[in-house]
């Protein structure tokens, strides 16, 4: 097929096989990522900045630990889902190999719908667990910042796991891909 002038080019990152949602799915996960990137330069930059403070000047950022833990933890979760729609989570295909493809795509199926099924679970769990803490009303120690807080930024990017995992074990059977 041949393209008109002034006419775009379709884009090459296998954007147009996802479909709406799927498109939808990938650039909400993508930003996930980012903000997560985001929130491990400001933990990186507030660790150097307490260090140098600490060692120089007698004088950390103060309560910086609780704040790097609270904050790595949520920073992490954001990269779960992208990590998923981009293949970039660990798969050890020594002995799938010699499958056909048809039957790799089966597993591969099989393996997104348990990430589907483990971050909807995780999803549910931590949102238990910050409502828990809220009700119970625990705070850090140095800064007493509300510990639910922390946890409950967490739900997000875990139901947004829960929904890549899903969508990825449904991807191969959509476009017909699946033969055994």
């Amino acid at each position: 097929m041949r393209e008109q002038a002034g006419s775009v080019p379709a884009p090459q990152d296998g954007s147009e096989e996802r479909g709406a949602y799927g498109r939808l799915l990938f650039a909400l996960a993508k930003w996930f990522a980012y903000a997560g990137g985001l929130i491990f330069i400001a933990l990186v930059l507030m660790s150097v900045v307490s260090i140098v403070g600490r060692k120089l000047f007698n004088a950390p950022v103060p309560g910086d630990v609780e704040v790097l833990q609270m904050a790595a933890a949520f920073g992490s979760a954001t990269f779960f889902a992208y990590c998923h729609l981009t293949h970039g989570d660990v798969k050890v295909d020594f002995f799938t190999a010699n499958l056909t493809s048809g039957r790799r795509l089966i597993l591969d199926s099989a393996g997104s719908l348990l990430v589907g099924l483990i971050g909807a679970l995780l999803a549910w769990r931590t949102g238990v667990g910050a409502i828990s803490l809220k009700e119970a009303g625990e705070s850090s120690a140095v800064l007493e910042v509300p510990v639910w807080m922390a946890q409950a930024l967490m739900v997000p990017s875990f139901v947004l796991l829960a929904l890549a995992g899903f969508y990825m074990c449904v991807q191969p059977w959509m476009r017909g891909r699946v033969k055994s």
